[in-house]
């Protein structure tokens, strides 16, 4: 039993580092194909389609029988989704690390747990009590983390050499090496995207409540995605070269940012969603930034600077400040919300897994109590 409630505890945390493993590998070869010069406008439609294809399978077998009629409100807000991400976050994302790099464009997403943090509260998400010991955890993370990304992004500082980095050139594109106007350009495309995910992040929470089929939304998600990002790109794109790919590097890059960045983070992200809220999946994605920086200094020559390793190092302290906040919130939660007669909820994962076996353990009990003359 020990054992069993340790894994549903930290199931929510392995699963959230898995994706930043998973995202990124999509920063780095997804720069690396777009630097070759594949459009990034086809990279989206074909990256949400092979996502929608992939998963659909899951979908209509898994959730045949729990997946909730489709009403107008729902089709609307699921049209919304695939506005905000496939289409705006996508795409602003590729236009912004086109312009800078892998490691600067994952390191001003950093800035997403606390933009996330902010509208939840506005919009009455997240709740705050300065006098509570969690919710200053939560405050003063935000802040160190938002403080970390803006030294990564404004010092730059002399280059770190690593045992797998001596003796190596890089390729000096970082942030102040662009040209100026390009590199602006870039910063203001990946803000675009930041406030695009987190404002998705934040929708996606509230159409799990009326829709609660994490793979079918997904699946919804990632085609409606496809066919608005299919439509701008037949406008940006007119020419069939572009839309020409074989089995090369750009089909690799579409395949890899479909069923796992778009297929299988959506359903993970919205299963932990459902159960510690949207700050809570965004808080992970600093740990994105420092596998990136890594992975970009050996497979793409990047340089890491010492004002980028600083920054690291400090974003880690407000993750897990922010994290430590919200793990505290989910553990009083229960007793926070109020039960009628004094009772107390139990926690949203273990009051799953009851429910899940709840017929069972009624089959044990009620029917040989039934036989007894």
């Amino acid at each position: 039993m020990a054992l069993g409630g340790v894994w549903t505890r930290a199931k929510p945390y392995m699963a959230m580092v898995f994706l930043q493993f998973g995202f990124s590998g999509m920063y780095v070869i997804s720069v690396a194909t777009l630097k070759r010069g594949m459009s990034h406008y086809v990279l989206v439609v074909y990256r949400n389609a092979i996502a929608a294809a992939v998963i659909l399978p899951f979908a209509l077998w898994f959730e045949r029988k729990v997946r909730p009629k489709m009403t107008v409100s729902n089709f609307l807000k699921i049209m919304a989704l695939g506005l905000l991400e496939p289409v705006l976050d996508q795409n602003l994302y590729y236009m912004g690390a086109k312009n800078t790099n892998a490691s600067f464009s994952s390191a001003l997403y950093n800035v997403l747990p606390a933009v996330t943090f902010l509208s939840a509260i506005v919009l009455r998400m997240e709740k705050i009590n300065v006098k509570k010991r969690r919710s200053q955890a939560k405050i003063i993370g935000t802040l160190v983390t938002v403080v970390g990304a803006l030294l990564m992004i404004l010092y730059k500082g002399p280059v770190v050499e690593f045992i797998w980095t001596k003796g190596r050139s890089h390729h000096n594109n970082t942030a102040g090496s662009q040209d100026d106007s390009h590199w602006l350009a870039g910063v203001f495309m990946l803000l675009g995207s930041c406030f695009s995910w987190s404002a998705f992040f934040i929708l996606q929470s509230n159409t799990l409540k009326s829709y609660p089929a994490e793979l079918s939304l997904t699946v919804w998600i990632c085609f409606m995605g496809a066919a608005q990002s299919g439509a701008v790109a037949l406008v940006m794109e007119r020419s069939v070269k572009p839309w020409l790919i074989g089995f090369d590097m750009r089909l690799l890059t579409a395949a890899y940012s479909g069923v796992m960045c778009s297929g299988i983070a959506y359903y993970v992200q919205g299963k932990v969603m459902k159960e510690r809220g949207p700050v809570f999946v965004t808080a992970f994605n600093p740990l994105c930034m420092i596998i990136v920086a890594v992975l970009g200094s050996i497979i793409l020559a990047e340089e890491i600077t010492l004002g980028r390793l600083i920054g690291a190092i400090i974003i880690v302290i407000g993750l897990y400040s922010l994290i430590w906040g919200k793990s505290k919130d989910h553990l009083t939660q229960p007793s926070e919300t109020g039960e009628e007669m004094g009772a107390l909820e139990l926690p949203i994962a273990a009051t799953d897994a009851i429910r899940s076996k709840s017929a069972d353990h009624a089959t044990a009990v009620e029917i040989p109590s039934a036989r007894i003359p």
